[in-house]
């Protein structure tokens, strides 16, 4: 049975649980879990990072914790009462573990690894403080340690602040607003601005001395030098070093290492140095044989100076090493270093063994106990202390020091009787009164030990020696009196004895008879001469000599005998136990002589203050008993005295001696009789306070009240003790008369800035000092009364002296801050007269900075939720004084510019955050009472109304982010908490108040405006933030935004009809609200829209304005990321459901739909600019929403901004040409106008007419980078066009050159012709622009199908590539997943002519192949019925896709939608047809080029008719004869008469080609090549044979023969479209900009084109291996399966009787594989078309050898004459280019109409619905609008045509099966394109090589005579045509003027225009596109001269009369 726990609350999981059994929890190591119930060893509840799982888990998987239960029973909260420090780690620690890991994820590889180290280090400290054993200093600095790690944690990481309170985190509901602040102020000032150190000290370690030859002992003295006062500022650092130049004693680091203490901020300075003097110790001189002498003198041996400043940048220096100098002159050491310093070089060099001195150098910061935890290794293995000269600059009490420093200086001897100078040696010695030598008493410096004597150094030969040696004598205090020092003077012989002889002595005393020291300075000392057996132990017989050439003793009475040897030294002394003042011994010793007492009071002033502090006790003992023994006489100056030791200690470098005074006061001082006299002199001087000449004294009496007032009470104090209480009465009326006087003082009013006012400020400044002294004697309401009446006596007047009123402030602040304030009873009395001063103040805006902390100090003592009477009435107090000018004071200083330097920047954010704190802390603290009494005390509305306008905008303030630090999230919750509790209680006041007939507009908008930003706040997005985070805040808080949300709803309801004052102003806020992904939320204002919408509605019949503004601010709000797919659906229901019933319903849901829809592609395009690089998915998802903001919402402007955007991704995608297609749109929208444009995006303010040239030539210029050079070139003639009209020459001359630079590129550079792919994409998880639809999209230079593929799986990593090519069932389109489906596709060019015309380069065709393409298809081949196999092509059909886009390729993006599928039906008869036409036509192409040597290698020409001829000798065309001559086929398909004939037809024209071929190859063919050449023509005889081909000389013409040719088709799938009743010869054309790539893919390895196109990019012949691959062989079938095959032909057939190779199976289904590799696939071609019409004679079949004609195709053909006349007709054809005849019979005409396809019509059709004319030529202009790919593809029938006309061509008759749709044209119209993203488009049956390089072969090498074993001829050049159904034939008559619009509707239109195709609505050519119709300027580029009729020019002339169509009105205004 489960049973609640009582004490098992908590627990913490030890062991992982999977939670495997029944209502089982999982848990791992380390999570907490809070205890519900147990039963049998088993536990029920749940992990508190998820507490709304629970379940159940075994009992000894958790560890027990000590905790305390709130709130028990069902919502029970469970709190550790364990450490709060400790607590912090744990939780601080699980959220560090979570990002530690993504550091590592995001390779920040540096933080990650602190971080971990820091981690370990607070799991280390964090057991030490579980394990409780440590001492509570120790556990304090395991804290201290633990909350410094978690601060530099967390502000790594980004986290919040933490607010502490000694070391453990406060609760922020459990203290006042203004402690927070100040808590998280020092947390912040410490984090951000270090306090920088006021001491520093030097740490500096010898290594040792490098140098090539030493040999002696050296000693290395250390020292800091000031070179600017040229002294030595510190003690010496001295140590020894061995022979070898190492630390004499390296097992002692204090020997060797050194501190050189207490250096000052003013002392790191570059003029300060750290000198190294080093001495050596052994021969005179340094290269003296060994044996010369064995006595060693200390001899200088080099000098080394480093500036300090060198270690200020660094702070470390390791391993430094220090160049060693010598002086040139020994008489200069005493100042080497300063000449180095000066860098005196003439007196010193290096020394000659080139030393160096290695020493490791570290400056220091911080005390010295603080340095001494920091760095404990160096402290720990020892280092000596080396002090500064003196004291430092703080002199602490109990600091104990005797030391007196001797500087060895130098002297003048006598030469003795000598040659030579002496070599002086100074022994010194510190002798005591007895004689006897004092022991270690002699510091050479630290470092080393003292020694007893002290041997100066040896300076040879000079009579004159200058040591300047530094010694420190530290001798005690008893044994100073008495003692002397005695210094020795020897003759140092160089001799072998090496004798040192003592000439001479000096001494001099330490201390005088009378107790002074000796006083500092230089000392000329009497050398006394002596001889060497002198006994100088007897101190008694010289003592009483003289000492001094300047001092003599008292008691020697000898003179002072002259001699010229002396010997100088300097003393310094540092003591606090001896003086060197006369004037202070006397004081102290005033009893003796009582007769100097006034004169020593009065030079007590003029006494240094370090000797006084040194004996304060005694100087205060000897004031006060000078005080009681002669109080009348001397009481004043012991007074002044007394005031001016009290100063003293004001003074920062005493000021550590006043706890020293304290102590004395409190144990020591014993006057009490004092406090008389004391009062009575300060009442004296107060009421003097008016007279001008006391006003420097009284002012330094004021000074010092605190510790008069301190002695005052404690001599009372006394006094009472000893008397019972006596006089106390009196004692009190002295006191009150004190204060009277002091306020009568303070009373006194002064103008400007006086000296009474200065007497003002100073008696404030110390007297909240007294208070705590005068509670000592009162009761706290006395004092608290006392204090009120001398503050309320202050002047009010705000005028007056400015310092003086800080001085009254910062005294108030005083007071607020002393004890006396902190008591309840008091603080009632005194808040009110410092609210008064704070209001003045505040009013005056003066001070602020101490009024901010003043109002802190009040609130910090008022508690939260404290309902005790006397806060309640103090809260009163303040509201009624303060609320008003607080919020004023805050407004306006938050309105001010912030200063500019960084602290006053600082200073103003902590002035503005403390008014702020102490605001919240206010309202916080009002109760429901308070809130009433202050609406109540508004007399009027408009008071009202002012004060919550006042409010609100304070809370706006208060809410902006600038407005605290980002990690203080903790007071942001805080300040929101307080804001939403006073807008909850305000808003009653705003519904009771302002609503109705007293609506105000302004406060409802304050209002809902706060309420928005609320909401919006960062600081209040849980969804950022960690999980314990936000379960911390919703248990403290809850959720702000929803409690917020709700109250915006309630207010919205209140407001009735007036809600229409905020439509649409409140939709933006609204909307970015409901954003936010808080459900809750969203459900509560969500509806407030369909409220606005019902408003609107009533007001204005619909809901416009709402539209338009939700439509603009989603666009905004959801590109910064907010919104998601959830809030699309929730908007899309809730607002569904409230409309349900609304009488305006379908106007809504347009509405509702058009804004969700609006979503999705906001979605879909903000999910896409995530990712990093620019792929297809964001252009497309660009240009999906750029066509949504044009076409279904109409907003220009966000369409122009789009436009910018998707031009933006275009260049950073390098995709030039799409970009310029891009920025057309955006050109089409302006005019050449004058208009103003204001400024926009990047673009200056400026005319129209100067954005759009400046677009033009930016459009040119990403032209020209794409290589669309001849698109680019409309453009330049456009606008050299108005540069021309405004005579603007000099740009006009540079357009025209840009021109013809682009003519150059168009001739001189190579294209890339790039591969189109059709891709799909199917499922519902792809973005909704894409979803379930299919697109064709142009790749990438050299990208092939793999590599396309390859990249769409990477930019869809968990899309499924689909291995067929049939469209996908409808689970594909619904299954909840991405599937792709690729595979290229072949380009339909749309201007066939251009392509067609001999002569034109290919350079200039290659535009035309690839360019402004509409359609593309590809083919998969079937057998239709029973297949023979003897002879597959009778049943080989061929299945033909044609994808129409909504818009041409290239365009403004690389892929474009389907719009439209067609598919045909190929008979196995057109099969052979367009197989036969297309090798036809690629025999001209190569036989052209190698006739017109375009051609420099003849390979491609030979192998193809190689290929041919061996095809057709094996049996190839035979193949066909046998399938489609025979009488059984003839009478089955009577309706393929006319196709039998064209097959015929084209079997001759083949036959009659190649032998013009072989005539011209034979000219061109090598030596080498010849025996092929013969055979080839041997072989040629062999086909005409079994053609029943007899001659063919009268066939041979000068050139290639054209033949019109075509290929009927069976429409399966295309839609018929209606043809115009008077349009019998108006042909729909395609854009000469769209053509098909010619040879693009070869029906080899090596077709004509691409070897010629090769070869003109390589300069060489194509002789590559897949030349070779590709030759024939003896094998080569019949019927081989080649490149020639059929684009997508993938299905088998039958083998020649040769055997060739047979499709083999794998390629059965390869229809079905979009993805094969390129040599598993038979490669595609494009369809070809010949561009003349035939000009075969009668002849041609005159010569056709009847008998060799089987019987029944004979019939056939009697048949065929039967219906269309005699065969000779056939071949009556005109030349390609010429109009007809129009003298010639009209019957002869329409008999060659009727027979001949043979024209036009017979061509293979690019368009299923349209008939062989119609496919010819296009001359619509192609629009570059986004919804042109929708729009008319065709100009008016009234003849307005933009392009020039083409020459009419013969019209054709349909093939009875096929169907005819002519368009009509219709009006020219300007319209954007609805253009769709465009898709990527792989075949599924087709591999395409890379652009000039036909494919490899997919199925055999060898080149077929035209027909595949699979379908027809794929390359050479594309047809592009195809043919669409039947009709009559229609007969057209002769020309007549009244055709001229047909004539001119047919003329070739310039190569490079931009068409269209056509459609159902007219798009004119856009506007700077187009091309004006005037004739001047040549048609680009020049057209073959054409025989045209001379009407045509009238024609023109009309045309030119046509105004240009204007575009439609869709200008952007001012844009």
């Amino acid at each position: 049975m489960w049973i609640p726990t009582e004490h098992e609350k908590y627990g913490v999981v030890i062991a992982g649980f999977r939670g495997t059994v029944p209502h089982g929890l999982s848990l791992e190591i380390g999570d907490t879990v809070q205890i519900l119930e147990k039963c049998d060893g088993w536990y029920r509840g749940f992990a508190l990072k998820n507490p709304n799982v629970k379940g159940i888990f075994p009992s000894n998987y958790i560890h027990l914790k000590n905790a305390c239960v709130k709130n028990k029973g069902q919502f029970e909260m469970v709190i550790p009462t364990e450490d709060s420090v400790i607590t912090e780690m744990t939780s601080t620690l699980r959220d560090w573990g979570t990002m530690w890991k993504q550091l590592y994820v995001r390779n920040e590889g540096d933080l990650f690894h602190r971080l971990w180290h820091i981690m370990n280090e607070i799991l280390d400290l964090r057991r030490q403080v579980l394990v409780g054993h440590l001492t509570h200093d120790r556990m304090k600095d395991v804290k201290r340690h633990i909350t410094a790690r978690l601060d530099w944690g967390n502000e790594q990481l980004g986290l919040d602040l933490v607010p502490r309170k000694e070391y453990a985190m406060v609760d922020p509901e459990e203290i006042s607003i203004t402690e927070l602040y100040r808590l998280m102020e020092h947390r912040h000032r410490k984090k951000d601005t270090p306090v920088p150190a006021s001491s520093h000290h030097l740490f500096v370690q010898m290594k040792s001395l490098m140098c090539s030859n030493l040999g002696e002992e050296l000693e290395v003295i250390f020292s800091l030098f000031d070179s600017k006062e040229n002294r030595p500022i510190s003690e010496r650092f001295f140590l020894r070093l061995n022979r070898n130049g190492l630390p004499k004693c390296p097992e002692k680091p204090e020997r060797h290492c050194s501190l050189f203490v207490d250096l000052g901020s003013s002392e790191l300075r570059k003029d300060i140095y750290i000198t190294v003097h080093i001495i050596r110790i052994g021969r005179m001189g340094a290269g003296e044989k060994k044996n010369a002498c064995n006595v060693q003198y200390r001899r200088p041996f080099g000098c080394a100076v480093l500036s300090i400043a060198d270690l200020l940048a660094g702070d470390s220096k390791d391993d430094l090493v220090l160049k060693v100098y010598m002086c040139n002159t020994e008489s200069d050491w005493y100042q080497i270093h300063e000449n180095i310093i000066k860098k005196l070089n003439a007196r010193y060099n290096l020394t000659g063994s080139n030393a160096g001195l290695a020493v490791s150098l570290q400056l220091l910061h911080g005390d010295i106990e603080q340095i001494r935890r920091e760095y404990t290794s160096r402290f720990t293995h020892g280092v000596s202390i080396t002090r500064k000269l003196g004291f430092s600059n703080i002199i602490m009490p109990g600091e104990m020091r005797n030391d007196l420093y001797i500087t060895v200086e130098r002297g003048e001897f006598e030469k003795g009787g000598k040659s030579v100078a002496r070599n002086v040696e100074v022994t010194m010695h510190v002798v005591d009164s007895s004689g006897q030598i004092l022991k270690d008493f002699i510091s050479f410096g630290s470092g080393e030990p003292p020694a007893s004597e002290y041997h100066s150094f040896v300076l040879y030969h000079n009579n004159g020696p200058r040591w300047a040696e530094l010694l420190k004598l530290p001798i005690p205090v008893d044994k100073f009196r008495g003692a002397h020092i005695r210094c020795e003077f020897r003759h140092c012989s160089t001799k072998e004895k090496g004798e040192k002889k003592l000439f001479g002595f000096s001494f001099v005393p330490l201390m005088q008879e009378n107790g002074r020291t000796l006083p500092d300075g230089t000392h000329e000392l009497i050398v006394h001469k002596c001889e060497e057996n002198t006994n100088l132990q007897d101190s008694g017989r010289y003592l009483k000599l003289p000492f001094s050439k300047g001092i003599s003793l008292g008691n020697n009475s000898q003179a002072v005998k002259t001699t010229k040897e002396s010997f100088w030294i300097t003393s310094f002394l540092c003591s606090t136990k001896l003086t060197q003042n006369g004037d202070m011994l006397d004081l102290l010793k005033w009893r003796t002589h009582p007769d100097k007492i006034a004169g020593c009071l009065s030079k007590l002033k003029e006494i240094d203050g370090s000797e006084i502090v040194k004996f304060l006790q005694d100087t205060l003992d000897t004031l006060f008993g000078i005080l009681d023994e002669n109080s009348q006489k001397y009481g004043s100056k012991v007074f002044d005295c007394l005031v001016h030791i009290i100063n003293l200690l004001q003074d920062s470098k005493f000021h550590h001696f006043k706890p020293v005074m304290d102590t004395y006061i409190e144990s020591h001082f014993a006057g009490a009789l004092a406090y008389r006299d004391l009062i009575k002199v300060l009442k004296w001087h107060i009421d003097r306070v008016t007279e001008v000449e006391l006003h420097e004294h009284i002012q330094e009496v004021l000074k010092a009240q605190e510790y008069i007032f301190k002695y005052i009470v404690q001599s009372r104090r006394l006094f009472s003790i000893a008397t019972g209480g006596q006089n106390e009465e009196e004692f009190r009326c002295c006191i009150q008369e004190l204060l009277m006087s002091v306020r009568f003082f303070l009373s006194q009013e002064s103008k400007g800035a006086s000296a009474l006012s200065q007497l003002q400020a100073v008696f404030l400044s110390s007297f909240p000092s007294v208070y705590s002294e005068l509670l000592k004697l009162f009761d706290v309401r006395e004092v608290a009364n006392l204090v009120h009446d001398a503050l309320g006596s202050l002047p009010t007047v705000m005028h007056g002296d400015e310092s003086l009123q800080a001085v009254k402030l910062q005294s108030i602040g005083k007071t607020v801050e002393s004890h006396l304030y902190t008591n309840p009873d008091s603080r009632c009395i005194l808040l009110p007269v410092v609210l008064h001063h704070l209001h003045m103040h505040l009013q005056e805006q003066k001070d602020l900075i101490m009024c901010a902390r003043i109002l802190s100090n009040i609130f910090c003592l008022i508690k939260k939720n404290s309902s005790e009477k006397s806060v309640l009435e103090e809260i009163d107090v303040i509201v009624n004084s303060l609320l008003d000018i607080l919020l004023r004071t805050i407004l306006e200083i938050t309105s001010r510019p912030q200063p500019s330097g960084s602290a006053l920047r600082l200073q103003f954010q902590d002035v503005t955050g403390e008014f702020v704190s102490c605001l919240l802390s206010l309202l916080r603290q009002m109760t429901d009472r308070h809130y009433q009494q202050l609406l109540d005390s508004f007399n009027t509305k408009e008071d009202l109304r002012d004060f919550l306008l006042q409010i609100f905008t304070v809370f706006r303030i208060l809410i902006r982010p600038e407005m605290f630090p980002k990690d203080w999230t903790v007071m942001r919750l805080v300040a929101n908490n307080v804001i939403i509790t006073t807008v909850l209680y305000l808003s009653d006041a705003l519904r009771k108040n302002f609503l109705n007939e007293n609506f105000d507009y302004k406060i409802w908008d304050s209002y809902f405006f706060l309420a928005v930003i609320f909401i919006n706040q960062l600081c209040l997005q849980l969804e950022m933030f960690t999980p314990s985070k936000k379960k911390k805040v919703l248990e403290k808080y809850g959720d702000m935004r929803v409690t917020m949300g709700c109250e915006i709803f309630s207010m919205w309801q209140n407001l009735g009809e007036h809600k229409l004052h905020f439509i649409p102003a409140l939709i933006g806020p609204f909307l970015e609200v409901t954003l936010i992904p808080q459900p809750d939320l969203r459900n509560v204002m969500i509806p407030i829209f369909h409220d606005m919408m019902d408003w609107e509605q009533r007001r204005s019949g619909n809901f416009k304005q709402v539209e338009a503004k939700l439509i603009d601010k989603l666009d905004s709000l959801m590109s910064e990321g907010k919104g998601d797919e959830t809030y699309r659906e929730l908007f899309n229901s809730i607002l569904l459901k409230k409309i349900e019933r609304e009488t305006w319903r379908e106007s809504g849901v347009s509405l509702i739909a058009t804004v969700t829809r609006l979503m999705e592609r906001l979605l879909d395009y903000r999910d896409c600019m995530k990712m990093g690089e620019v792929d297809g998915k964001k252009i497309g998802c660009t240009v999906s929403l750029l066509n949504f903001y044009k076409t279904e919402l109409n907003k220009e402007e966000m369409y122009i901004r789009y436009i910018h955007k998707l031009y933006d991704l275009h260049l950073k995608a390098q995709n030039f040409t799409e970009a310029a297609y891009t920025l057309l749109l955006y050109d089409e929208l302006l005019e050449w106008s004058d208009r103003p444009l204001r400024e926009f995006l990047n673009y200056p303010m400026q005319t129209e007419w100067q954005r759009k040239e400046c677009l033009h030539l930016t459009i040119i210029q990403n032209f020209d980078r794409g290589k669309c050079w001849e698109n680019g070139i409309i453009l330049c003639r456009k606008i050299a066009e108005q540069y021309e009209s405004y005579y603007d020459y000099r740009n006009l001359s540079k357009m025209r050159m840009m021109e013809a630079s682009l003519y150059d590129k168009i001739m001189d550079q190579q294209r890339l012709e790039p591969e189109f792919f059709r891709v799909g994409f199917y499922g519902k998880k792809f973005p909704f622009f894409l979803r379930n639809k299919e697109f064709v999209c142009r790749g990438h230079d050299y990208e092939r199908l793999e590599a396309f593929q390859q990249r769409m799986l990477n930019e869809f990593p968990h899309a499924i590539a689909m291995q067929h090519a049939n469209q996908p069932d409808e689970t594909i389109f619904q299954a909840e997943a991405q599937y792709l489906q690729i595979y290229a596709v072949t380009p339909i060019p749309e201007n066939q002519e251009v392509l067609q015309r001999d002569g034109i380069p290919d350079n200039i065709k290659s535009f035309y192949k690839v360019n402004h393409i509409w359609r593309f298809r590809y083919d998969r081949p079937f057998h239709k019925g029973t297949k023979d196999k003897e002879n597959e092509f009778k049943s080989l059909w061929v299945e033909r896709t044609t994808l129409i886009l909504v818009q041409s390729l290239p365009g403004i993006s690389r892929w474009f939608e389907v719009e439209k599928r067609e598919v045909v039906e190929m008979s196995p008869l057109e099969n052979a047809i367009e197989v036969l036409e297309n090798k036809n036509q690629q025999l001209r192409t190569l036989i052209s080029q190698c006739q017109t040597r375009q051609m420099q290698n003849i390979n491609p020409l030979t192998m193809c008719l190689n290929g041919v001829i061996d095809a057709a000798v094996n049996g190839g065309v035979a193949r066909y004869q046998e399938a489609f001559f025979i009488k059984e086929y003839i009478l089955n398909h009577p309706e393929d008469g006319e196709k039998i004939t064209r097959l015929r037809e084209l079997m001759l024209e083949q036959a009659q080609i190649l032998e013009f071929g072989l005539a011209v190859h034979e000219k061109v063919v090598p030596q080498d090549m010849r025996p092929l050449h013969k055979k080839l023509v041997d072989q040629f005889f062999v086909m005409k044979s079994s053609l029943g081909i007899q001659e063919f000389s009268s066939c041979v013409q000068a050139s290639p023969v054209h033949f019109p040719n075509g290929s009927p088709r069976v429409c399966r799938n295309s839609m018929p479209v209606s043809m115009s009743p008077d349009a019998a010869r108006v042909i729909p054309r395609r854009s000469p900009l769209s053509y098909p790539a010619v040879n693009r893919y070869s029906s080899s390895s090596l077709s004509s084109q691409a070897s010629a196109e090769v070869s003109n990019i390589t300069g060489q012949s194509e002789s590559s291996d897949e030349v070779f691959n590709m030759q024939p062989s003896p094998s080569t079938s019949s019927l081989s399966s080649t490149h020639s095959a059929s684009p997508n032909v993938t299905s088998s057939a039958p083998s020649s009787a040769r055997a060739s190779p047979l499709l083999s199976d794998k390629h059965k289904h390869s229809r079905e594989n979009s993805c094969l590799s390129p040599r598993e696939r038979p490669c595609s071609a494009i369809y070809p078309t010949p561009s003349e019409t035939s000009q075969t004679t009668n002849s041609c079949f005159a010569k056709w050898n009847a008998t060799s004609i089987p019987h029944s195709i004979r019939d056939s053909i009697r048949e065929a004459e039967e219906l269309v006349g005699p065969v000779s007709a056939l071949s009556e054809t005109r030349p390609a280019g010429k109009s007809p005849n129009l003298s010639l019979p009209s019957v002869s005409h329409e008999r060659r109409m009727l027979f001949n396809h043979t024209g036009d019509g017979a061509l293979p059709r690019s368009d299923s619905n349209l008939p062989g004319p119609d496919k010819a030529v296009n001359t619509t202009p192609s629009s570059w609008s986004l919804d042109s790919g929708k729009e008319a593809r065709n100009t008016s029938e009234s003849g307005k045509l933009i392009s020039p006309p083409v020459p009419p061509r013969p019209a054709q008759t349909a093939s009875p099966a096929r169907h005819i749709a002519s368009v009509s044209p219709s009006p020219a119209g300007r319209s954007p394109m609805k253009g769709s993203v465009q898709s990527f488009t792989p075949s599924p049956v087709e591999y395409h090589s890379s652009g000039l390089i036909s494919n490899s072969p997919a199925l055999s090498g060898s080149y077929s005579s035209g027909i595949s074993s699979l379908s027809r001829c794929s390359t050479s050049e594309t047809s592009g045509f195809e043919s669409q159904g039947s009709e009559p034939a229609v007969t057209v008559p002769s020309y007549s003027v009244s055709e001229e619009p047909v004539r001119k509707e047919s003329k070739t239109p310039p190569p490079y225009s931009v068409y269209e195709r056509t459609l159902k609505r007219p798009v004119p050519l856009p506007h700077s596109l187009s091309i004006p119709p005037a004739t001047d300027p040549p048609a680009l580029p020049p057209k073959p001269q054409l025989v045209r009729p001379n009407n045509l020019e009238n024609s023109s002339r009309r045309t030119e009369q046509v105004p240009r169509p204007r575009p439609l009105p869709r200008k952007v205004s001012q844009l």
